[in-house]
């Protein structure tokens, strides 16, 4: 395999994995999120939406793994999925509204971020080479 694709599929595999392992729990610590971060929750529509759809990508970045060339159109809509997180994180964090462990999560949405579009550029490569082979 080349060097180019196994990045972008290691990339996305790995995210994808972290990912399940971080926001799978998250299904369950409603209570504990409001004792350990108050005020408690008033909208569970909005903690169990935010885990759902976050749960949804983690799928998605396993899915591009498997085959990054093929799903490349779809890597920059994981590049934002990524960076809206991290700069939310950022102002908030900023502006003295969250706990400095959250902003370690910004800080890893932004590294995964970064990857992402690493694996965009490189999977590029990989689509220029394939066409002039072609």
């Amino acid at each position: 395999m080349k060097p180019n694709i196994r990045f972008a599929r290691l990339t996305f595999l790995v995210a994808g994995i972290y990912g399940v392992i971080v926001i799978v729990p998250g299904f369950f610590g409603e209570q504990m999120a409001g004792r350990q971060f108050p005020p408690a929750i008033n909208h569970p529509e909005y903690y169990y939406g935010f885990f759902g759809v976050a749960l949804a990508w983690q799928i998605a970045f396993l899915i591009l793994a498997g085959n990054p060339l093929k799903l490349r159109p779809l890597i920059p809509v994981a590049v934002i999925e990524k960076l809206v997180y991290a700069i939310a994180i950022a102002l908030l964090f900023a502006s003295g509204r969250i706990p400095p462990l959250m902003a370690v999560f910004g800080g890893i949405d932004l590294l995964f971020g970064i990857f992402f579009t690493a694996a965009w550029f490189k999977l590029g490569k990989e689509e220029q080479s394939l066409a002039q082979t072609h």
